[in-house]
């Protein structure tokens, strides 16, 4: 497996994002299959592992923990704090984000007993919380760094002038955000200020949620506790139309003899040698598909092509619910 660096973090050029394997997605999957895979993602040279306190909230956490235990040293752990979360795993609704530096340490407690670890590799913002100076923020985390307990500072979602004030306190390590082949907004401004700063960018569903795989379709029906239900981009009438960027992407995709899951990933990581995209997956032969991404060469013209073909498709749909777009920051 290639590796990649994230400030002074270095990782494996594709992670691994775990939280579809508890939340968000449907019901859990089985907890045995999911340590197994974790495993499994390890002997297959991933070191870099995401998830969040929230996700659950705490059961990923506790997953990856006891995935990860047998080889904590050889690997990196990245978790996140920021919803207002009680010690009982209660997730309050007001106000929803919780920064203030008490509980991020509280936090950063709770954490590290989940999984199984005296630290922290990289610990993220999960949202920025209007209520909180990011600068008290950065603070905390900086004598969370100073104490041992936190190796390096990440934001998500993040816009950039609060990526300049944390930055100029504690340095971050990583940005989280959501980009993708139908996703492209962090390019405008985030991209060019993260590479200013020396900021490694850890791309959140860069296969689409799940959309640029070509396993959806309007006809695709989702469980109740599938958070893609909530999603605009997701509606079936958006689906439908989107169905057109799907079409463009496996007709490529075809043509290099890869998956459109493959050719999606591919175009993330040919981007910047500082990304470091985190697709999850609950199955093995998936996670094989995805790591096989790292092999897929795309030249200039390649990407020059990609770049034609999606801007003949106007993607239909936000891609977060009104409730949850609330809480980005840009």
């Amino acid at each position: 497996m290639q590796t990649r660096k994230l400030g002074k973090l270095e990782v494996s050029a594709l992670g691994l994002g775990c939280m579809g394997m508890s939340f968000g997605l449907g019901p859990a999957a089985d907890k045995t299959e999911m340590i197994s895979l974790i495993r499994s993602a390890v002997e297959k040279g991933v070191t870099f592992f995401d998830t969040a306190e929230v996700y659950g909230p705490f059961t990923n956490e506790k997953l990856v923990g006891e995935a990860l235990a047998p080889v904590r040293e050889n690997v990196v752990i990245a978790t996140k704090f920021g919803f207002n979360i009680d010690a009982d795993g209660t997730q309050l609704s007001e106000p929803p984000l919780n920064s203030r530096p008490e509980h991020v340490k509280q936090a950063v407690e709770g954490s590290l007993k989940r999984l199984q670890t005296d630290h922290i590799d990289l610990l993220y913002q999960h949202r920025v919380d209007p209520n909180v100076p990011i600068e008290d923020v950065a603070g905390a985390v900086k004598e969370l760094i100073d104490a041992g307990k936190v190796r390096h500072f990440g934001l998500s979602e993040a816009g950039v002038e609060v990526i300049r004030k944390a930055h100029a306190v504690q340095p971050v390590t990583a940005l989280q955000s959501e980009y993708s082949l139908w996703w492209r907004e962090p390019e405008a401004e985030i991209l060019p200020t993260l590479e200013e700063l020396g900021i490694g960018f850890v791309p959140f569903s860069p296969l689409g949620k799940g959309f640029l795989t070509g396993k959806i379709d309007a006809n695709t029906a989702f469980d109740s506790t599938d958070f893609r239900n909530s999603v605009p981009r997701f509606s079936e009438e958006n689906r439908k139309a989107n169905q057109a960027l799907v079409d463009l992407i496996a007709k490529f995709a075809a043509e290099k003899n890869a998956t459109s899951a493959q050719i999606a990933l591919a175009w993330v990581l040919a981007q910047k040698s500082s990304i470091v995209p985190i697709p999850g997956t609950t199955k093995l032969h998936r996670l094989e598909e995805n790591l096989g991404a790292v092999d897929v060469e795309l030249s200039a013209e390649d990407l020059r092509e990609l770049d034609r073909l999606t801007s003949q498709v106007k993607v239909m749909g936000a891609r977060y619910g009104e409730g949850s777009q609330r809480l980005v920051n840009r």
